[in-house]
């Protein structure tokens, strides 16, 4: 949908851009028609005072309209190299907002200028060096210094998956001054690049899934052991889509109240963890049901006083 909304405005631009390249074409007299060439040849001068004529207005829609079919070539041009891999697409969709600031900032110098507004001196009234000077050192900056450093370092790109804080999800884009995140429910978490400090990236090596069940003290840990070292190849081979490699028995984790607590484990892809953890305890439990090894449960036993 959004796609079919950014052609129409794009074919709608270029009309624009055609029928007011060629004023001769619309219906005004020879002196609206004149007007409009002689702001259109000034129109980067940056000096005159404020006026709004229906020539104006026109020659605003043709710089408007100029401005929109350049800025959506290039953000084609950039979505198009960013598909190559993450890492494209992260600088991709960095460099598209910056495109979108740039071409807002156009428009409006562009625009001002048609008006016959002096832009150089409303620069200047403002003092526009004071203007970045005080900008340093707001949070503003700081977010697009940030954003640039997470990407030209590497921390993470969209796609990856990171846990910052207690929030889990995956990168859905790095913008000039934010970063969204989406869990595992859809749910959007829309952080300052400034703010993300102390995050864990899981996308960048293999991830461990674990399931650690207990067994009775009566079992013999020999007999487990033998059962599992057969069982632990059959289920890489039956889910070798999911795991990387065999799953690994690491042996007993802790002598528990009332059982002995295992630890077997494989090696996944980050996206597929809880998948692999649900796969795992019910491949075991199954595999200890058809070799009567008990898996125990809290019991309570009551004495009753003669």
């Amino acid at each position: 949908m959004r796609k079919t909304k950014s052609t129409i405005g794009f074919v709608i631009a270029i009309l624009l851009i055609i029928l007011l390249a060629n004023p001769a074409w619309l219906p005004f007299s020879q002196e609206t028609i004149a007007k409009i060439n002689e702001i259109r040849q000034n129109s980067f001068l940056l000096e005159g005072s404020w006026k709004f004529t229906m020539a104006h207005l026109l020659n605003l829609l043709f710089a408007f309209a100029i401005i929109w079919v350049i800025y959506t070539i290039l953000k084609f041009i950039l979505a198009w190299t960013g598909d190559r891999d993450e890492r494209s697409r992260t600088i991709s969709g960095l460099l598209t907002g910056l495109l979108r600031y740039l071409a807002v900032f156009t428009a409006v110098i562009w625009g001002l200028n048609i008006l016959g507004v002096d832009t150089m001196a409303v620069l200047a009234g403002v003092g526009i060096l004071g203007l970045i000077i005080g900008f340093a050192s707001q949070s503003l900056i700081e977010d697009i210094i940030t954003g640039l450093f997470i990407i030209f370092e590497h921390q993470y790109s969209i796609g990856d998956i990171i846990i910052l804080d207690d929030f889990r999800g995956i990168v859905r884009n790095i913008g000039v001054r934010t970063t969204v995140i989406e869990d595992a429910g859809g749910n959007l978490k829309i952080v300052n690049n400034s703010d993300i400090r102390n995050f864990q990236n899981r996308s960048r090596i293999p991830s461990l899934a674990l399931s650690e069940p207990s067994v009775s003290y009566s079992t013999d840990l020999r007999y487990l052991e033998a059962v599992l070292k057969k069982a632990l190849p059959e289920m890489y081979q039956k889910h070798d889509d999911l795991y990387l490699e065999e799953p690994i028995y690491y042996g007993v984790t802790e002598l528990g109240d009332s059982g002995v607590t295992v630890r077997i484990g494989a090696y996944v892809n980050e996206e597929n963890i809880f998948i692999a953890q649900r796969q795992l305890n019910r491949d075991l439990k199954l595999l200890f049901d058809e070799n009567g090894i008990e898996i125990p449960f809290p019991q309570v036993v009551v004495h009753s006083a003669d």
